[in-house]
């Protein structure tokens, strides 16, 4: 990895800046992509922008900023988009400090205060190096200020064709993919969670992985045609919606079931039923529980320390199964023991203690599998 340290004045920076919302941001002449199309939205508060003006004003140090260089010899703020975008929005008059109750515009400046901030010295790290090198450093430095999510991280990386055409499909606030799954999905598109989830159901989270053998790709259609596919089998198995559908894990369980037959209307009617069950705490849970059988995905409902005391009691602290099997050692400290449901859930059995048994550690780990 090749990391130079140069000064970059705000004069440079501000060159040539273009803000086209979605669309993208550049400055530096044209060379420095500050925002990529489709990447993240600006989210500094007015507040946290006004602080970085203030900075410059006093001409106090801003913290160190990074860029990449990419193979064309143009550059992508690696770290920095937030105070870089605030910088140039004011020196481009899109809004005012406010000074002793009066608005203070860039062109309002005297001569010598206008050249002031455009003579202001940037720290920047130019940063060179291969994809896997500048992911490391980027999750790295990236410990301070408006924190990147681990997609934003991966695409300032992974950048190219691919990357930019999966975008409009993912990445936009009316992203088509917004349009067909927000119901399903979770978190916000311009903070790429849409992107990251798609990605990662396809690949089976190998999402670096495929992100990097697909980089130069023109086209991001098996991606999108992936998640239209999806989203169309969940409308098919699972007709009727419910609010705890959103944020499942569809497409792992599409990825696994896609070429299984269902009968959607039992389905619906044991998600009714379960729905129902005080026992089964993750309602969201039912819809991977309903196909691979597995109860982990529904939190049963656990005894509660009064429960198992009560229990441990009445049985003067024998394990059943010890007596059954005259072992040894039958008797046991309330630590050494663990609940476990005589009738199990699957089978209708309840969590009160009514159904509950206390067996020792070893018994009642080989009674579940643990």
């Amino acid at each position: 990895m090749k990391i130079e340290l140069k000064e970059i004045s705000i004069r440079e920076v501000a060159s040539g800046f273009i803000n086209s919302d979605e669309e993208g941001v550049v400055g530096y002449g044209g060379k420095l992509n500050i925002r990529p199309k489709y990447q993240r939205e600006f989210v500094y508060k007015d507040k946290q922008r006004d602080s970085v003006i203030e900075t410059v004003f006093k001409n106090f140090p801003l913290n160190v900023m990074y860029w990449v260089k990419n193979e064309d010899d143009s550059y992508e703020v690696l770290d920095g988009q937030q105070r870089t975008i605030s910088i140039c929005e004011y020196v481009v008059g899109n809004f005012s400090l406010i000074c002793q109750s009066n608005p203070q515009y860039f062109h309002t400046l005297t001569k010598d205060e206008q050249e002031q901030i455009l003579d202001y010295k940037l720290m920047v790290y130019f940063c060179e190096g291969t994809d896997k090198e500048k992911l490391d450093w980027f999750k790295t430095i990236n410990i301070a200020g408006e924190k990147l999510t681990d997609q934003e991280l991966r695409n300032a990386i992974y950048t190219g064709t691919w990357l930019t055409e999966a975008k409009k499909y993912f990445s936009k606030s009316s992203c088509p993919a917004y349009g067909i799954g927000s119901d399903y999905m979770s978190g916000s598109p311009i903070r790429q969670d849409y992107l990251e989830t798609a990605i990662s159901w396809l690949s089976n989270d190998n999402i670096e992985q495929y992100m990097a053998d697909n980089q130069h790709k023109p086209n991001a259609n098996e991606l999108w045609l992936y998640f239209q596919n999806v989203i169309s089998w969940i409308k098919v198995i699972f007709p009727k919606y419910r609010k705890e559908m959103k944020g499942v894990g569809f497409g792992l369980l599409y990825n696994e079931f896609k070429n299984k037959e269902f009968d959607s209307k039992k389905l619906e009617e044991e998600i009714t039923k379960l729905m129902q069950d005080e026992d089964v705490t993750k309602k969201s849970g039912i819809y991977s529980y309903i196909l691979t059988r597995k109860e982990k995905y529904l939190s049963i409902r656990a005894f509660t320390d009064k429960q198992k005391r009560e229990v441990y009691e009445q049985q003067k602290g024998v394990c059943p199964v010890c007596k059954k099997n005259k072992s040894e050692k039958i008797q046991y400290e309330i630590g050494e023991m663990e609940a476990d449901h005589i009738t199990p859930w699957h089978e209708g059995g309840k969590t009160d203690s009514k159904n509950c048994q206390m067996l020792c550690k070893l018994h009642n780990r080989m009674k579940s599998g643990k």
